[in-house]
């Protein structure tokens, strides 16, 4: 539908018309969704600005147009990540206050320890920040791998916190989650797969350590949402049943069944359905009480990731949305562990979450510039048209100047033949290209028609639902989406995006963004909207003077799946903390990569390149293809490039 998309933009006011009604900030706020996908860390300022809160109890906030310009003042150009630091800070107490509440709520006996999965973000600054904030909160580590537990062993310095010890293991990851016992650190080895028990064993007895234990299970009950197929019984980690059984009589044999402190299930990443959740509770909590029935005593349930992240705003379990809230979440995990171990008689264990995309999405700002627009639609006029012209070029201009709101539907059919029957004739020598391009000229100012007559109509005949999006400006902007924002190419994942600025000025055209890379994938084209997904999006003519456009929530997952496509390599990246003068600090600042190390990254290196150009300068000088001072010239825009960013930096 056209209208529900957005405000009518191209009506135009006559005398009868009621007065237009002026642009406001609110407009800008429902129109993009910011309220609802925001979580109030994002508003709009009466400059029309994008302003950043990230503390949702404190009143202070950042311009972000403001922060952008003056970092471009310091050489730190966009395209650019932003850090918001105080918002890390504000997701980890707020979890850790849902789960208080619920806790205190029913009088649930055990305590809420988190632990942050390295895997979701593993940037140092940004893990060393969730150490930080978290370190009141005891939040512990999830290690999903060898390099992560390294990560972990050297970072968490808290009293108390735990390292979840994840993901397939061999000896050299065993015995160090062992030794870092010696450290006073307390490392989880979660047994994933039925055979790392022996591996465990064997490693424990020669170094004299008896493991902390966690055992993982592998549930029936499925996620929801896009990862919805990785989950259930047939998901890559985890014990069934009957490996469960197997294990406990194992260690059991062993004498090592006390070593089992905790019990551990995953249901999959960004579970949309509260329903969800619920069902994997009520399986995971029977199998908790079964462990302590067959002599195991885990004081500890681990019940996973998967909390989600509502990135349209629509709160539907649609797969960028979850249709529940954090407190509802933490209330679910408390009430049906306590509700499971009250039946069973049992202690009430201390519950561990790995909520790593609800703690981090939102703390993450990128921001590009737009470079140029493609428009379809213009405000050129196609030309007089005259009875010497072509027949076909006479018939396109007819229906022009003839089509109504009772017939827009019957008029695109005909001016899509006209354009398919010119096209036949320039093939065959009958049009020039000058009259050719006329004829698209004027298919043009009769599809801009059409549009405008289809945005009256309250239904949208079937054939003409896509019309608008095929007309969508194209904007180009400085970024890779495959670098900054993977997930949008490669699972249709969408974010949040919107101008940073200008936002007291009504939109008035339509796009889509095409990033820098060489590839037709390389583009931002579904955007969100309540319920499903709209293939374009509103935005602000380009003038040539700088146009911001931020792509919100991408803190989660995008930064370590970006790939070097193109060679495109790391953005910019900033972190940004209030400080108590009421302005920001820059905590740090993370250059992006520079030509070089990308080249390095696919086994170039600098100086035999330079030393290459170098040589076929000189042959070039030898046969006089190019001067000495054309020749110094090219050295330097060489070696100068190698040193670059490897984005565009906007100047002409």
């Amino acid at each position: 539908m056209f209208g529900p998309s957005g405000p009518n933009l191209e009506c135009i006011q006559t005398d009868e018309d009621p007065p237009v009604k002026p642009w406001t900030i609110r407009d800008s706020l429902d129109l993009y969704h910011v309220l609802d996908w925001g979580s109030g860390f994002f508003a709009i300022s009466d400059a029309g600005d994008i302003e950043v809160r990230p503390k949702t109890d404190d009143a202070r906030s950042i311009d972000l147009l403001e922060l952008v310009e003056n970092l471009g003042r310091r050489g730190v150009h966009t395209p650019l990540l932003i850090r918001f630091n105080d918002i890390l800070d504000s997701r980890v107490r707020g979890l850790s206050q849902c789960f208080r509440e619920a806790i205190q709520e029913i009088d649930y006996r055990g305590t809420y320890r988190g632990v942050y999965p390295i895997k979701v973000n593993q940037q140092r600054h940004v893990v060393e920040e969730l150490i930080r904030f978290g370190a009141p909160e005891k939040l512990g580590l999830e290690a999903g791998s060898k390099p992560e537990l390294l990560i972990a062993l050297a970072l968490l310095d808290t009293p108390g916190a735990l390292i979840i010890c994840n993901g397939y293991k061999d000896r050299a990851y065993v015995e160090t989650a062992l030794l870092a016992q010696r450290l006073g650190r307390t490392p989880i080895i979660v047994v994933d797969r039925f055979h790392e028990i022996d591996l465990i064993l064997k490693t424990s007895r020669e170094l004299g350590i008896r493991p902390h234990l966690g055992i993982r299970a592998r549930l029936s009950s499925k996620g929801a949402g896009r990862w919805v197929e990785s989950t259930g019984d047939r998901s890559k980690f985890g014990l069934s049943s009957m490996e469960i059984v197997a294990a406990v009589d194992r260690l059991a044999a062993e004498d090592m069944l006390d070593c089992v402190e905790l019990m551990h299930f995953h249901i999959g990443s960004q579970i949309t359905a509260a329903r969800a959740h619920k069902d994997a509770l009520s399986e995971a909590s029977r199998i908790f009480v079964g462990l302590h029935e067959m002599g195991a005593e885990p004081s500890l349930i681990d019940v996973g990731g998967g909390l989600g992240v509502d990135y349209d705003g629509s709160r539907t379990n649609f797969p960028s949305s979850k249709n529940y809230s954090m407190q509802e979440y933490a209330n679910d995990v408390v009430s049906f562990i306590q509700e499971a171990c009250d039946a069973a008689k049992i202690a009430h264990p201390d519950i561990v979450t790995e909520s790593g995309r609800a703690l981090t999405a939102h703390h993450s700002v990128l921001v590009f510039d737009i470079l140029g627009v493609n428009e379809i639609l213009n405000d050129s006029q196609p030309g007089k048209v005259t009875d010497d012209d072509p027949k076909v070029l006479r018939d396109l201009a007819e229906v022009w100047s003839d089509t109504t709101i009772e017939d827009v539907q019957e008029s695109y059919h005909n001016a899509v033949l006209l354009k398919e029957e010119a096209a036949t004739m320039f093939s065959l020598g009958y049009l020039d290209l000058r009259g050719k391009a006329r004829v698209e000229h004027m298919f043009a100012k009769c599809c801009e028609k059409i549009l405008e007559l289809l945005r009256e109509l309250p239904d949208v005949p079937e054939d003409l639902a896509d019309f608008e999006a095929g007309l969508a400006d194209t904007y180009y902007g400085n970024f890779s989406v495959f670098q900054s924002a993977p997930d949008h190419w490669a699972v249709k994942q969408l974010f949040p995006v919107m101008p940073i600025h200008r936002l007291d000025e009504q939109p008035t055209r339509r796009g889509v963004f095409a990033d820098l890379t060489c590839d037709s994938d390389g583009k931002i084209d579904q955007f969100i909207n309540p319920r499903e997904a709209k293939s374009l999006i509103e935005l602000h003519s380009w003038t040539g003077a700088p146009y911001y456009i931020g792509v919100f929530l991408v803190g989660a997952y995008q930064e370590i799946l970006g790939d070097l496509h193109n060679l495109f390599g790391d953005t910019n990246a900033v972190h940004v903390t209030l400080d108590d003068e009421g302005g920001y600090t820059l905590d740090h600042i993370v250059r992006g990569d520079a030509v070089e190390d990308v080249l390095a990254y696919v086994q170039y290196d600098r100086r035999p390149l330079i030393e290459k150009v170098r040589q076929i300068i000189e042959s070039a000088l030898r046969n006089d293809n190019i001067s000495l001072e054309e020749s110094a010239r090219l050295l330097e825009r060489y070696e100068q490039g190698l040193k670059g960013y490897t984005y565009l930096s906007g100047q002409v």
